[in-house]
């Protein structure tokens, strides 16, 4: 049995074979074909983060493959009154045939899935937001920009940059990370996507320079400056990143059919412009629909695997 806690804990012909997969299952919806792949499974989405694009996508997804999604937040469970999570593990996986979780701490996440009969999805952690990346990089091939590309991430070394380095580092493309100065990404993580570049080719540059990033580039993408749970560092972060908006000045040192990726929510004018979103550059609701794809692949994947 296998989970989906980190792109990291995946071989790169896993990874195109799961997004195989999800390209395969568009295709077969844009003709309005639904096969249930999944039919009459069930799948329990945890959430003590919110969100919309995740609950969407997976509840949909669930749906359009015969199976049944159930929406669990923190206040509708007992780990919301202090249950044990190897408790919780035991009890939901015992229930359903997989377990979706969006939660704050990857410890949490992996913990669960140490006890849990079937197979878990991170929804998002504060380390690692691999879903979304599987949905990135399926934008990045149906825009042709999958062969041997050069990507630069503009903005805070958080959750989607972790995500980058651990994508990057295991398909072999390029990866150029800006971040301001005490925003850089985790050294760890870092590391570990360093050693597996010497396998795979990828090439990993980090700086605090967002314009020498961007030059010549395929893919430009960025995230929130401030990220769920850091709303009360707003103002400082607004101040601290100044010069790091992904505006039209910024894009126009890229490649001129180079595409911009952002997972949202965005917010106009700190960064990214408004301009930049709306571009023909922009591809981001296109990116946005395929985190419903992609997370099908996931799913189908996992459920092979079992």
């Amino acid at each position: 049995m296998k989970h989906f806690l980190t792109i990291n804990d995946f071989t790169k012909d896993e990874l195109l074979e799961i997004l195989d997969i999800a390209i395969e299952v568009k295709n077969e919806t844009k003709e309005g074909k639904y096969i249930h792949r999944m039919k009459d499974k069930s799948l329990a989405m945890i959430f003590e983060k919110s969100s919309t694009r995740t609950r969407v996508s997976f509840e949909v997804g669930m749906t359009q493959l015969g199976g049944h999604a159930l929406f669990l937040s923190s206040n509708d469970t007992q780990l919301g009154r202090g249950e044990p999570l190897q408790d919780t593990a035991r009890v939901i996986s015992s229930m359903v045939d997989m377990v979706m979780i969006r939660t704050y701490r990857q410890d949490d996440l992996n913990k669960f899935a140490s006890f849990s009969k079937v197979p878990v999805i991170n929804g998002l952690t504060d380390e690692f937001h691999p879903v979304q990346l599987m949905a990135d990089y399926m934008t990045m091939i149906e825009f042709g920009k999958s062969n041997n590309p050069k990507v630069a991430y503009i903005g805070d070394g958080n959750n989607m940059a972790h995500s980058w380095l651990m994508l990057c580092s295991k398909l072999g493309f390029e990866l150029r990370i800006a971040t301001p100065k005490g925003y850089e990404v985790d050294r760890d993580i870092l590391n570990i996507a360093k050693e597996n570049a010497k396998l795979s080719g990828a090439k990993i540059i980090t700086s605090n320079d967002p314009k020498e990033a961007v030059k010549n580039v395929d893919v430009v993408t960025t995230d929130t400056w401030a990220s769920m749970g850091q709303e009360n560092e707003k103002i400082k972060r607004e101040k601290d990143f100044q010069g790091y908006e992904v505006d039209t000045n910024l894009m126009n040192l890229a490649r001129k059919d180079a595409i911009f990726l952002h997972c949202l929510p965005a917010y106009r004018g700190q960064e990214v412009s408004d301009n930049v979103i709306e571009s023909k550059q922009s591809v981001v609701f296109e990116e946005a629909q395929n985190r419903l794809h992609a997370q099908k692949g996931i799913m189908i994947w996992l459920d092979r695997q079992r």
